[in-house]
């Protein structure tokens, strides 16, 4: 499916989004989705796992369902789930340590940042050096962060970046080859926020590496300007529309910020609609203008935005066996640079010779 679609970014001085503040309130972290799944008594997902039916629905035999393709989602994650130093906040080891009378603890000794525009430079080159696809700086809004996280004040700014994913795995959904996809851009993720960590810290600075934890994502991103928010709830970019997986880091360094971009995303959602016509759970609004009107207890109050039922979402995970990104691989935001709307499990397995 090819796009017409024509972007043009600007650079604006404020984020292109609205919130009311008598509404907007730090949201509790404990009210993510995921963690509801634990203690949440209240909803149809308490203690629901979306690989319940993984050994059921191989044995359904369906195309891109296959014992290999749960194998390729499975491993996909490793790196996340294993490598715990990719999200701390402190220093993980001294680098390479001989002996302990001749070690360097780089953290002591704090480079003098007189040129917060040529740090901010360096720093964007080396987050595009460890892996990263796009990166933005903004200053912390602590709104974003979660209600029981408390930061000191020195911790000013927020570096966003953001991995692509496969966009031949991410064609596949809802299979599991595009749960890989998906798994490795956090694989990617932890591996980046580890080096920039450590970076920053090697410069003696304090950095804390953030996943999906400590503050919410989608809004730095869009501080940072790294794109808009769109219809099915996730960060557009020009680059890659919403097929990119977002990280940050909190520091005390000194850097310039970036201003926030627009390139009319909420103009174009709201005549598309494409990514609420393919969801199989009926969980991305069809309505023509967003609204304040959350849809349940995961969503944020507060931002003018069109809520998608995220219940509704983990629901259809659970039933499917593994996690979906259909919204994502139909927007035509993505397809501008992934070409392809749908791509078979037999043409992604396509026997190639990769020995050259």
């Amino acid at each position: 499916m090819e796009t017409s679609l024509k972007i043009q970014v600007r650079r604006i001085e404020k984020p292109p989004y609205i919130v009311d503040k008598s509404r907007l309130k730090r949201f509790k972290y404990k009210d993510v989705l995921f963690e509801r799944v634990m203690w949440d008594k209240s909803w149809k997902g308490y203690r629901r796992l979306y690989n319940e039916r993984t050994l059921e629905i191989i044995k359904e035999r369906k195309p891109g369902y296959s014992r290999i393709d749960f194998a390729l989602a499975y491993a996909s994650w490793i790196v996340h789930d294993a490598f715990k130093g990719g999200f701390s906040w402190n220093r993980i080891k001294l680098y390479r340590e001989p002996a302990a009378s001749i070690s360097i603890d780089w953290s002591r000794i704090k480079q003098n940042v007189d040129d917060p525009h040529k740090m901010s430079l360096i720093l964007k080159r080396a987050a595009k050096f460890f892996g990263a696809d796009l990166i933005g700086i903004c200053r912390l809004n602590r709104d974003w962060l979660y209600e029981e996280v408390e930061l000191p004040e020195q911790y000013k700014y927020a570096i966003v970046m953001a991995i692509e994913m496969d966009p031949e795995g991410i064609a596949t959904s809802p299979s599991p080859i595009a749960a890989a996809a998906t798994g490795v851009g956090y694989s990617k993720m932890a591996f980046l926020l580890a080096c920039m960590g450590e970076f920053i810290r090697n410069l003696g600075y304090n950095a804390i590496q953030c996943g999906n934890d400590t503050a919410l994502s989608i809004p730095l991103a869009i501080d940072a300007g790294l794109g808009e928010l769109g219809r099915n709830g996730l960060l557009i970019t020009p680059e890659y529309g919403p097929r990119v997986r977002l990280c940050k880091i909190f520091t005390d360094m000194p850097l310039e910020v970036d201003k926030p971009i627009e390139f009319g995303v909420k103009d174009f959602c709201r005549k598309c609609k494409l990514c609420a016509e393919n969801c199989e759970a009926g969980a991305i609004s069809m309505e023509d203008e967003p609204s304040f009107q959350i849809k349940c207890k995961s969503n944020n109050p507060g931002a003018l935005k069109w809520y998608v039922d995220v219940e509704k979402c983990y629901l259809y995970w659970c039933e499917n066996g593994i996690d979906c990104s259909t919204c994502i691989k139909v927007c035509p935001y993505n397809l501008i640079t992934s070409k392809k709307m749908d791509v078979t499990p037999d043409e992604f397995w396509k026997i190639e010779d990769y020995s050259k």
